[in-house]
């Protein structure tokens, strides 16, 4: 419920304190004094989106406050506008988001304008109005419809993403299989370009290498040769060894020396003797190397480069003739979905006529109470193709009004007048309101287009709805707001340099009068009079 709104330079309000209570509260005034400006600055609390027009002339922001109590829980929301265009919100002094406010606040109020009226004239419209009188049963179906309309949507897409993978893969299949076929006939082994790179010099220089080799063993191992020397050398050391010690450390160097000597000798035979000197050797490793160049050029820079394009192609390759089998499993897939999304269908749909006899009874029941006995509606269902269900369901709802019981029922787009429209919304936000918890309604101007009887008749309906909840009343019908609990008056001040807008709830003699206004526009005597007999009545 709203309890309390502050409203600080908002378009010609320069500040406003307004407090309510539970019941039925009207605004009143005279046109152009500011009482769309206050629903406007509710609308901010609600998290709607504003700009810096609303910022009164001369001042730095809008400042807009509101006290609600949700249950047992008050909750305070404040909305700050600069005239620069920035926007500050809290919630309960805590820092907080527009998106917070409408999540928060929203829920607590229905606020029902003049653009209302155009959306009832939708037909896209009806369905929400239809679940929310059948209530629990109806979200919970069209919750589970939903449900199972995403998962066949997400499968469709699914075999859809499949089918243009397979479609791709398809194009290249012949690519990849000269790829795979093309590095398969040269087999190439990891690292095997290193491997002949490395062999390479000593097949193109067998030769020279095994002639040095062969020259550098005869000199350490041939007669006379560097072995011989130095086995000379010890020897001649040894001989004299008894004489001075000294020369025990140099004969164990040279023996050092013989024995890494004769080590060189041996690995220098063994390395010449494996030296390749056959010429085929040689035009092998070439001919392996061209092959291996032409597949990096191809397929490289590197060999790890052209085993990976292999192994690609040969998984895109599986891929490729797996696809019949997957888009099959895809197939499955989108029909199971389909079904368990046509069950829901069903469903939703069985919820949503078994209440629409009962939401037609009750609406037509409200608008006879708005001086409109005779008339009567209809729930118009037409079943969609299956491919243009949307989110709302399978099928389309649509009311169908007719003025008169022998009239054939039409959509209300067509022949509904200003007024009827008004007491058919007001007529159905009763309806609604007896399944919604929302504790707060806000109507604005709902009795346009009437007048008379029937502006009676609406206001003794809005009467009836405040019985259970708070309604507030945006009117100009004296007839309407006679059935107030409480009357607030909004009074543009054009004394001084610039006009500013004030609230002032009025009650006794300041009620009577301003009802008196409402009716013929002066306070005489027979205007007052009939002012009292109107809330007499009431």
């Amino acid at each position: 419920m709203l309890e309390e709104l502050h409203v600080r330079d908002l378009a010609l309000i320069k500040e406003a304190w307004l407090e309510f209570g539970p019941g039925m509260t009207v605004l009143t005034g005279e046109t152009g004094a500011g009482k769309t400006a206050l629903l406007g600055a509710l609308k901010l609390l609600l998290g709607e989106r504003a700009d810096s027009t609303v910022v009164r002339a001369g001042a730095s922001e809008t400042i807009v406050e509101g006290r609600f109590l949700a249950g047992d829980v008050e909750l305070i929301a404040k909305r700050r506008l600069s005239a620069d265009g920035r926007s500050r919100c809290t919630l309960d002094d805590e820092m907080a988001t527009v998106g917070a406010l409408a999540e928060r606040v929203g829920p607590l109020v229905d606020l029902h304008g003049q653009h209302d009226h155009q959306a009832l004239l939708s037909a896209a419209t009806h369905v929400g109005y239809l679940d929310r009188r059948a209530g629990e049963p109806a979200a919970s179906a069209l919750g589970a419809y939903r449900e199972a309309r995403s998962e066949y949507r997400a499968a469709l897409e699914a075999r859809d993403v499949l089918a243009s993978r397979l479609a791709d893969a398809a194009k290249n299949a012949d690519y990849l299989r000269f790829v795979a076929d093309e590095i398969g006939r040269v087999e190439p082994l990891p690292g095997e370009d290193d491997a002949l790179e490395a062999r390479l010099p000593a097949l193109q220089h067998g030769e020279r290498l095994a002639e040095a080799a062969s020259d550098a063993t005869n000199l350490l191992r041939g007669d006379g040769g560097a072995l011989d020397r130095i086995a000379l050398a010890s020897a001649a050391l040894s001989r004299v060894a008894d004489i001075d010690p000294a020369l025990d450390e140099l004969s164990a160097r040279l023996a050092g020396v013989s024995a890494l000597g004769d080590d060189v000798s041996t690995e220098m035979r063994t390395y010449r003797d494996r030296i390749e000197h056959d010429p085929a050797a040689l035009d092998g490793v070439l001919t392996r190397l061209s092959e291996l160049s032409g597949l990096k050029k191809k397929h490289g820079p590197r060999l790890e480069d052209v085993l990976a394009a292999r192994d690609e192609a040969l998984v895109a390759l599986a891929a490729h003739d797996a696809g019949a089998e997957a888009m099959d499993v895809s197939n499955g897939a989108v029909s199971a979905a389909e079904r368990v999304l046509r069950t829901a269908a069903d469903t939703l749909a069985g919820v949503r006529e078994a209440a629409a006899p009962e939401f037609v009874d009750a609406l037509s029941g409200a608008v006879a109470d708005l001086e409109m006995g005779g008339t009567r509606f209809e729930v118009s269902v037409t079943v969609l193709p299956f491919d243009t269900w949307t989110a709302d369901g399978p099928h389309r709802i649509e009311f169908l009004y007719a003025p008169a019981a022998a009239q054939p029922a039409r959509p209300l787009a067509r022949i509904a007048s200003g007024g009827e429209l008004s007491r058919v919304m007001l007529a159905l936000k009763g309806v609604l309101g007896e399944a919604d918890t929302v504790e707060t309604l806000v109507f604005d101007e709902i009795d346009a287009g009437v007048g008379g009887a029937t502006a009676t008749a609406v206001g003794r309906r809005l009467a009836e709805l405040a019985r259970g909840r708070q309604v507030v009343v945006v009117t100009h019908l004296a007839q309407v707001a006679a059935f107030a609990d409480a009357q607030l008056v909004v009074v543009k001040d054009l004394a001084g340099d610039e006009a500013a807008t004030s609230v002032v709830r009025v009650e006794g003699d300041a009620r009577v009068a301003e009802i008196a206004r409402m009716l013929s526009g002066n306070d005489s005597e027979a205007s007052l009079a009939h002012a009292r007999e109107l809330l007499g009545k009431a």
